[in-house]
């Protein structure tokens, strides 16, 4: 969870995307607003979802793995809901479909 935390944070840092980082184990509160947030068809079938999970104000965009094919596609802006800055490639991200 840490490494696919720290892949997601250096991505943003390095694009200079705003972001606000929730910590969800010293926070209940934020802990509690993830798992309400996440929508039901991108749970687990068991337990509670787990970090990353990436949102939009309070639009829930995906988890680590959408994330990852995002960013592979060239698609991570349109992933994220933004603008993709001047001479980037701008990908077209289409959400895989879960069994």
């Amino acid at each position: 969870i840490k490494k696919q935390q720290q892949d997601v944070l250096g991505f943003l840092e390095a694009n200079k995307i705003e972001f606000e980082e929730k910590d969800i184990a010293a926070n209940e509160e934020n802990r509690k607003w993830m798992r309400e947030n996440v929508p039901e068809d991108s749970r687990p079938a068991s337990g509670n979802p787990l970090p990353p999970r990436l949102f939009n104000d309070s639009r829930y965009l995906g988890d680590y793995e959408a994330f990852f094919e995002a960013r592979e596609n060239n698609a991570v802006y349109a992933f994220l809901g933004l603008t993709a800055p001047p001479g980037s490639k701008v990908g077209v991200y289409i959400p895989h479909s879960k069994p």
